[in-house]
């Protein structure tokens, strides 16, 4: 995402803000907010070094070049813009897309661990060694479960939302160790995936659909059409190696009217993040055989709050029918029997426009109330689910 928006949108002005969706947590009082400055500070001095570079030099499966040198140049050079903390917590941080892009990931995995080094200060050192004890038994479970689907594959999609980098670098290592490759894919942690030999995994975010709704701002038809831009600009740098498409932004509903055959036919296939993924599933395989499409042709991703159960579920209900993979989050490297908060840092402004994600679970939707309001005419968007499915 960095490199398209480095080539097509480096100077768009935009605003990322936390947001915390758990309810009843005041996160001012318990995270001690110099230390999280200190880190928000440390942040803004790291630059890659000379092996980092050499990896992100390297060649995709296919034996293509990811990044191109002038954004290599570009990344070497990085400055994160200034960010803004309140005491009490509204966190935001504006600037040029090109470089403001990059804050989600630290912002929300730094007050993850702040959070749960704050909870573990106030115990004692048996406690703190139970904790950990007891997700090295929730690990181990986990993965005999998927051990017992030898055809069930997943990534890891944790860092974000990670109990801490020393944990989550544990979970890693761990699965590498305990299950075949066949099975554990790759991390979309590219230190980690650099340093362990792992295939660097992940797909484009909701926010560049939202960014290039603030960069077509004008009539709502032109909204309405900057989402099957993103996929054509998609499309345009990466082609078929990274053609899994995020199907959510303004409902799934208006994603399989807008893509076109054409795109149907080319992209690899869909990533499923939030609403009912039985539902989903149904709905993406009825896609492709209305047009001709033989699912197993296609590939679903589905990554929203996965845990084993639900992954074998959706794996030994769907498989026959469609690829099924999955990008293992929260659950996977926060699973301490800690506070594990609902949290996202999202693009709230672009070129001076508020931006909206609505989403398939009408409660992760992000924007100001008039735009929301707006987008939902403007996508006819009607859905009303607000839960999990269990089934």
């Amino acid at each position: 995402m960095g490199q398209v928006v480095f080539k097509e949108f480096r100077d768009v002005p935009v605003k990322y803000a936390f947001k915390l969706r758990t309810q009843g947590i005041d996160l001012s009082k318990i995270i001690d907010m110099a230390r999280l400055r200190r880190e928000l500070d440390h942040v803004m001095q790291l630059h890659p070094d000379n092996s980092e570079l050499h990896y992100l030099r390297g060649t995709n499966e296919y034996g293509e070049r990811m990044f191109t040198e002038d954004y290599l140049e570009h990344w070497k050079n990085l400055v994160l813009p200034k960010y803004s903390l309140s005491d009490d917590f509204v966190l935001e941080f504006s600037g040029p897309w090109s470089t403001t892009i990059y804050w989600e990931t630290f912002a929300l995995s730094i007050i993850s661990e702040l959070l749960h080094e704050a909870l573990l200060e106030k115990m004692s050192p048996f406690e703190r060694e139970v904790v950990y004890a007891q997700g090295r038994i929730r690990l181990s479970k986990k993965i005999a479960k998927i051990r017992s689907e030898p055809g069930l594959t997943f990534s890891d999609f944790a860092t974000r939302r990670r109990d801490s980098r020393a944990w989550h670098e544990y979970v890693v290592k761990t699965l590498i160790e305990e299950l075949p490759k066949t099975q554990f894919l790759g991390t979309s942690n590219v230190w980690l995936a650099m340093k362990y030999g792992l295939l660097p995994m992940g797909t484009s975010a909701h926010e560049m659909y939202m960014g290039l709704s603030g960069i077509m701002h004008g009539s709502d038809e032109e909204i309405r059409n900057s989402h099957n831009e993103v996929l054509k600009l998609w499309y345009k740098h990466y082609g078929k190696g990274l053609s899994i498409a995020l199907t959510d932004t303004y409902g799934s509903d208006f994603f399989f009217a807008d893509m076109s055959m054409g795109q149907a036919m080319e992209w690899k296939g869909l990533r499923q993040d939030s609403g009912n993924p039985f539902e989903f599933a149904l709905k993406a395989i009825n896609f492709y055989r209305a047009r001709g499409i033989d699912p197993l042709t296609k590939l679903i991703v589905f990554s929203d709050g996965l845990d084993a159960d639900t992954m074998i579920k959706l794996y030994r209900r769907f498989s026959s029918k469609i690829q099924v993979t999955f990008g293992w989050g929260t659950n996977l490297a926060n699973d301490l029997g800690l506070i594990v908060l609902s949290m996202v840092v999202k693009l709230v402004e672009s070129n001076g426009h508020g931006t909206v994600k609505l989403s398939d679970n009408i409660e992760k939707a992000i924007g100001r109330p008039e735009d929301i309001a707006r987008f939902k005419k403007i996508f006819g968007y009607d859905s009303t689910y607000s839960s999990i499915c269990t089934y």
